[in-house]
């Protein structure tokens, strides 16, 4: 068997070391001529999805390129305490690492490519049929190339999905602008790897001290209307350094400090996310992680669920005796796991972009809810999930 695998950001590459675990070839085809190799936005990976990896041993290199970070403490804009959550596994066999976005992509590909995996650069997907005994896929410089499934690794704005459905809904809008930056020479109180989320008067922040003594933050804006195409592109940094300097200026901590003194300020786009999407494969072809489910950056798990429904997958094919049933199989298992945390992480976002009275009644309620949800049942959920490779399924 042969999988054509569209895009080398996380799932791609995860997805065929999963495969060739699962005896399964595949070839990883990405639509720009190089590598996600700059520096730009940090993310966590939840102790969730290092355990995915661990599953298909690729975990080393993407823990040896971030930091832990176990919990969060959530204050309000005056620096009163709303709550610590739990980012990692309960049980403490894991803790869940921040890294750069760019620097997973290479941990990530450079372990496929070690793997001797094939990753062909400059294929863009213009169109894929299936042929009934096989998928077909075509790219935009002419090339055609053969499979016997099509596994779309594309992200939100995947071209796969539309394939698959051509009426899929698009990402979704949440009401914010996201943007980040990094900082030296600005003493903050919180311990290294320890996160601090502010909700503040006018806007969001969050911020880690690094190892190294750089402080990594990032600012969620409210904005209702979704900014227009390129608008945010023309935005240099002097004019956010300023901008959000004031939105954060009422408020309590480090925030418009760590903006004023920021050696880099990443470019700013708007939060999307793909809440529910009807259709997750048809026929030989099917979308996974951010092409199928893409949660918020709030939730801090699109990477993480990426790579378990990566794994997911190639044990369903393994498993199943048909490409047909190991779709459908994989489909029921993800699902009900997937979207619950896509909708808690819109949840959150509402309350990101609160108005003044809202603000009032989820600072109050914060303190009593919050340990309930975040360090409850539902962390451990989220941040406990195993996948069971050994274990064969066949009904």
């Amino acid at each position: 068997m042969k999988a054509l695998i569209i895009g080398s950001g996380i799932a791609g590459p995860a997805a065929a070391m999963a495969l060739r675990k699962a005896g399964i070839d595949s070839v990883v085809y990405e639509a720009h001529p190089g590598g996600a190799d700059h520096v730009g936005v940090f993310l966590t990976l939840g102790s969730n999805g290092i355990d995915a990896l661990r599953t298909i041993d690729a975990d080393a290199p993407a823990i040896a390129a971030g930091f832990p970070t176990p919990a969060i403490e959530m204050v309000s804009t005056t620096g009163k305490a709303l709550g610590r959550v739990r980012t990692s596994r309960p049980d403490g066999d894991i803790t869940s690492r921040t890294l750069k976005r760019a620097d997973l992509y290479r941990a990530i590909r450079g372990e496929a490519v070690r793997r001797g995996i094939r990753i062909e650069h400059g294929k863009r997907l213009v169109d894929a049929q299936d042929t009934g005994d096989g998928v077909r896929a075509v790219f935009a410089d002419g090339s055609e190339e053969y499979g016997d499934l099509l596994i779309g690794c594309d992200g939100i704005h995947s071209t796969v999905r539309g394939i698959i459905d051509p009426a899929a809904p698009a990402p979704s809008y949440s009401g914010l602008i996201g943007l980040g930056g990094y900082t030296r020479g600005v003493p903050v109180s919180t311990r290294t790897g320890s996160y601090q989320m502010m909700f503040g008067k006018r806007a969001f922040f969050g911020y880690v001290p690094a190892p190294d003594g750089e402080v990594w933050w990032f600012a969620n804006l409210p904005r209702p209307a979704e900014p227009a195409r390129g608008e945010l592109e023309g935005i240099v940094s002097e004019q956010w350094r300023r901008e959000l300097t004031e939105l954060f200026a009422e408020d309590t901590g480090p925030a418009a400090a760590l903006i004023r003194a920021a050696q880099v300020i990443t470019p700013a786009g708007p939060m999307h996310a793909l809440l529910t999407l009807p259709a997750w494969h048809r026929g030989r072809m099917i979308a996974i992680g951010d092409a199928a489910h893409a949660p918020s950056p709030t939730s801090g798990q699109g990477a993480s669920l990426s790579i378990e429904d990566a794994v997911e997958l190639a044990k369903a094919l393994r498993d199943r005796p048909t490409i047909e049933s190991a779709f459908a199989a994989y489909e029921a298992l993800r699902r009900p796991r997937v979207e619950r945390i896509v909708k808690q992480a819109a949840r959150i976002n509402n309350n990101k972009a609160a108005g003044p009275a809202g603000r009032i009644i989820r600072d109050l309620l914060m303190p009593l809810v919050l340990p309930r949800l975040a360090n409850g049942e539902q962390s451990r959920q989220t941040y406990g999930h195993h996948i069971d490779w050994d274990t064969v399924q066949r009904a």
